[in-house]
């Protein structure tokens, strides 16, 4: 993949959908750091009413997803990863707008996240209109033990 990613498709996602999520998550998530979450993890969660699934792709290929949930007037973005070959190139960003907008017709008032300290992830964040609004010290446990912070963004949708 080089150049502009024309991405050609944003789809729901479900329990069939996991073994690739599974491989993006492999590619995406530094294992240092201890943010993946297993197959079981995943398909626990996508069990749950409020859950979500957004698959991105782009000729033919899948290249990232986001997972969310909602309860109670409020939404989570639990996941969100996009393949090494597929970044800074919209996926992402249509990604995490696609979050927003269902998580808007689902009535949501208020979406949440949570990511590592440091995470490049979080320019996206602020310039899709998250603020921080919180912190968890020694959140996740990398790898070897060690320990990382995690921050907490929210977004009003209302």
């Amino acid at each position: 993949m080089t150049g502009t990613l024309n991405l050609t498709e944003l789809r729901e996602g479900g329990a069939q959908d996991l073994i690739e999520v599974s491989r993006i998550m492999e590619e995406a998530f530094d294992p240092r750091f201890g943010e993946a979450w297993t197959s079981a993890q995943c398909l626990g969660m996508l069990s749950l009413p409020g859950v979500w699934l957004v698959i991105a792709s782009f000729d033919g290929q899948d290249v990232g997803f986001a997972l969310a949930r909602a309860i109670a007037g409020e939404a989570e973005l639990l996941l969100l990863a996009t393949r090494p070959a597929a970044r800074r190139r919209g996926v992402a960003g249509a990604l995490l707008r696609a979050i927003v907008a269902e998580a808007q017709a689902r009535g949501v008032a208020q979406l949440h996240l949570e990511v590592r300290a440091g995470n490049d992830a979080v320019r996206l964040y602020r310039r899709e209109g998250f603020e921080k609004v919180g912190e968890r010290k020694n959140y996740y446990r990398g790898k070897m033990g060690q320990a990382f912070d995690a921050h907490t963004y929210a977004r009003e949708l209302r």
